[in-house]
């Protein structure tokens, strides 16, 4: 089982060192415009299957992509002083017009999944690119919320003092400012979030939830300052996924996908949870929200349409 990795930086990197770590695949390739990031990266990563599984890493160029199930998407440009979210999206617009047929020429059954950010626009542009060559949109979508799911589902967990594997609540919308964090369909252990706090005595007052809710949606901003980036959490987001493509797991996972209607809004690509297996996404599970929660994923649906429609405009 062969996985390719366009874009050797932090993310790409560190994505395919997850797999490693996770036992995911058979071989992988990392394709970079910059051929000796690629291979140092690939060696270095190499390093470490004595200690992890038995995977051969390697670089390579689009040709070697050959034979790939699934291929993820790392590869944009970085923001520029000065520049605004617009002129960086033109950009990265560029990069994915050669990026994406450059893969499907060499790869074509291959599952595309995006981690360029803006996911949710990067995403919508994959798809329309592999349209115009007649891949199914169901092969590609991106990573979406899967990193904030997982960030909300941590600190639940850390509040409730229970393994975060036993909590069970999305993030949906935009993976950004105007994500969804889903407190009334929230449980844990099967039960719903509020009977389980007034069982243990957690203390999950209004304070409380603004708290965790500007943490999870802050998160990139205060790992950003800290540290310049984020790659750990979105390297093992994208390992998950891959995993579930790979061994047709049928896992539900918040990825991004087109979406003809989301709360209102018409043909856009956002995060809900979607069943995700060996085609692509099987399947999109409409949630049945609160109405505070169904304004808020129309508002996030609106930012990402608006993104993709100035985008649109700009091109022309």
């Amino acid at each position: 089982m062969k996985v390719g990795v366009v874009g050797s930086g932090m993310v790409g990197a560190t994505a395919a060192y997850a797999l490693v770590m996770r036992g995911v695949g058979r071989e992988i390739v990392m394709v970079d415009k910059n051929e000796g990031r690629a291979a140092a990266e690939a060696a270095d990563i190499r390093h470490a299957v004595p200690f992890a599984h038995p995977l051969e890493v390697r670089s390579g160029g689009y040709v070697d992509l050959v034979g790939c199930r699934v291929v993820v998407l790392c590869a944009g440009v970085g923001q520029k002083p000065g520049e605004t979210r617009l002129q960086l999206l033109r950009r990265n617009a560029a990069v994915f017009r050669e990026v994406v047929p450059g893969v499907l020429s060499h790869a074509p059954n291959a599952v595309l999944v995006v981690a360029t950010n803006p996911v949710d626009v990067m995403t919508h542009l994959a798809v329309r690119e592999a349209g115009r060559i007649g891949v199914p949109a169901r092969r590609v979508f991106g990573t979406g919320t899967t990193l904030d799911t997982a960030r909300f589902r941590t600190l639940l967990g850390a509040r409730c003092e229970v393994d975060p594997h036993h909590v069970h609540g999305y993030v949906i919308g935009e993976h950004g400012d105007s994500e969804v964090l889903t407190w009334s369909l929230v449980s844990v252990g099967g039960i719903p979030l509020e009977a389980f706090a007034r069982m243990r005595n957690v203390d999950l007052s209004e304070a409380v939830r603004r708290d965790i809710d500007e943490q999870v949606r802050r998160a990139a901003y205060t790992i950003i300052d800290g540290k310049g980036a984020t790659y750990y959490g979105i390297g093992s987001a994208i390992a998950r996924v891959v995993e579930s493509v790979l061994h047709d797991q049928r896992s539900i996972l918040t990825v991004c996908a087109p979406t003809a209607d989301a709360a209102g809004v018409a043909d856009v690509t956002i995060a809900l949870p979607r069943l995700v297996g060996g085609a692509g996404v099987l399947e999109t599970f409409p949630l049945p929200l609160s109405d505070a929660e169904q304004s808020q994923l129309r508002a996030s649906a609106g930012v990402i349409r608006q993104a993709v429609d100035e985008l649109d405009r700009a091109e022309v």
